[in-house]
């Protein structure tokens, strides 16, 4: 009996080296349009699909494989009866089809791409057959990812591919289409009824459509979650930049794990807050995060001494913390993370005499996080946090007031120190659960007080960390004072000056009092919840 697999792929890469394996081994190929010119241009002989039908393209190509010799092929099963009816019908089986779709995404991506344009980018033949296929894993091998060429070729010439990996291949091909099909919805409930009287030009899309779909492909499972009773798994965006893409933002889903054991899920959590605050900086910038929130955050001119003085500015919370470094780990900076116990480290690389350092500690994480380690600037993207029966969605807050325009709300200005240590404050206070106040002074963090319901005991919490050193610092709070007697009690605790978002129904009260204690206080129009 003639083996058949059915070709016809948007994405060519790897497809004819496939192919020329699959003649080695005596299959006859179907194909169509541009792979079956692709195939026939490298020397792979095909068999075009309507030639194979006896039924030509039509409508412009709309119609190719919708046909009973095709989804006769591949839905038939291995039964007497199937294979009776088959005959009958003049239907050969096909065993393996290797299919990936229209590019959609990459069409309504594009500038001026027109409601015409997206909807002749819907593939329907593609995903019937895929579909088809899928369904009847039991006996058909499904391959939608290039990636998976290799060990398909492999299997085929070991011997043949599996049911276990014909039910792998066919959950990855069922998880193709939804993706394509979500990606369709999302985009045609973004864009408004009118479009349909203007199919020629570019239609106007909301950020929120009326149906949003998502897709997240499991990178692997958790010891635990949150707590050891709670299962746990770690996923990654469907729809995310690659991680070889050099120009895209570094993320803990994309970061490679170099050493130490497997993530948990709240280091999965702290990495993500930690990256996150580092993200901020230009300049050699370190982080210290314990349970979500930046407990000591420093830059300097080099990195090891950045490091430094992040972790001393709480070194009792440092220990068994989470550190982002936005410079390569070199061998002097491993040489200082090793003299405290830390669950992980995160940074763009590591020298390999800083492995060989780090190395001595073997239950350290090290992630490194390639991409562009710079704060994110006019792009737009979206968080999604789930609740019972529904979820949030939100821009993420890439926002940030340079302090430098800040507006002076006081009758004393900061000098050239304060700007430059409310600047870096306000970075930091960004960060941190609110109410969120952050006392800094020099580059680095005095002290951080976070989550409390009252911006007072934030301010009540740095008093009792850092004390005397409050006094010269300057601070960042999050959102507006509604009350003087916040202000107060900055000015009790040391503070010299103060940046805050503004917009209190007091902010009179709350001015007067800063210029009663001789504190300069800067206004930035933009506030900063974190919750």
């Amino acid at each position: 009996m003639t083996r058949r697999a059915l070709v016809s792929v948007s994405e060519k890469r790897g497809v004819v080296e496939l192919a020329q394996v699959l003649k080695e081994l005596g299959f006859e190929i179907l194909s169509t349009g541009g792979t079956a010119s692709s195939l026939a241009a490298a020397g792979v002989a095909v068999t075009g699909v309507s030639d194979y039908t006896g039924a030509p393209e039509i409508l412009d190509g709309r119609v190719k494989t919708l046909h009973p010799k095709i989804h006769g092929g591949l839905l038939g099963r291995d039964s007497d009866a199937h294979r009776r009816e088959m005959t009958a019908h003049g239907i050969e089986p096909i065993e393996l089809v290797i299919v990936n779709l229209y590019p959609f995404e990459a069409t309504i991506a594009k500038a001026g791409t027109s409601l015409d344009d997206a909807i002749e980018n819907i593939d329907i033949g593609g995903p019937s057959m895929l579909r088809s296929s899928a369904k009847n894993h039991e006996r058909v091998a499904v391959v939608v990812d290039p990636a998976d060429y290799g060990w398909v070729a492999e299997a085929l010439r070991g011997g043949g591919i599996t049911a276990a990996q014909r039910l792998q291949l066919a959950r990855k091909a069922f998880a193709h289409t939804a993706a394509y099909d979500a990606a369709i919805a999302g985009y045609l409930s973004a864009i408004d009824d009118a479009a349909a009287d203007a199919r020629g030009t570019s239609p106007v899309r909301r950020d929120l459509p009326d149906t949003l779909g998502l897709q997240w492909r499991r990178l692997y499972e958790l010891r635990y979650g949150e707590n050891p009773h709670q299962k746990a798994a770690f996923y990654a965006d469907s729809r995310a930049p690659l991680a070889t893409t050099p120009s895209r933002r570094p993320t803990i889903a994309t970061a490679e794990v170099l050493g130490g054991k497997q993530l948990s899920y709240n280091n999965i959590l702290d990495l993500d807050a930690a990256l996150g605050l580092c993200l901020e900086y230009s300049e050699p910038a370190a982080v210290v995060v314990k349970h979500n929130n930046p407990c000591g955050v420093a830059i300097a001119r080099d990195i090891a001494t950045a490091y430094v003085r992040a972790r001393e500015a709480d070194a009792t919370s440092a220990f068994g913390g989470i550190v982002a470094v936005n410079r390569e780990v070199d061998e002097a900076l491993a040489k200082l993370l090793v003299e405290t116990f830390l669950e992980c480290v995160v940074a763009p690389s590591y020298s390999a005499a800083a492995r060989d350092v780090l190395a001595s500690k073997k239950n350290l994480r090290l992630v490194a996080a390639t991409g562009d380690w710079r704060a994110p600037s006019g792009e737009v993207a979206w968080s999604i946090r789930t609740i019972a029966g529904g979820a949030l969605v939100q821009s993420v807050d890439h926002g940030m007031v340079d302090v430098a325009s800040a507006k002076l709300a006081t009758t004393r200005a900061p000098s050239d120190a304060e700007r430059a240590d409310l600047a870096f404050a306000w970075r930091v206070a960004k960060h941190v659960k609110s109410n969120a106040i952050v006392f800094a002074k020099d580059g680095v963090t005095v002290a951080i007080g976070a989550g409390q319901m009252s911006r007072i005991d934030s301010v009540r919490i740095c008093e009792r960390k850092a004390g005397d050193k409050l006094k010269g610092a300057a601070v960042a709070s999050d959102a507006f004072f509604p009350f003087r007697d916040g202000v107060d009690v900055l000015a009790s605790a040391g503070a010299s000056a103060v940046v805050q978002p503004g917009g209190s129904v007091r902010d009179e009260e709350v001015i007067a009092a800063a210029n009663e204690h001789g504190l300069a206080m800067l206004f930035t129009g933009m506030r900063h919840f974190r919750h």
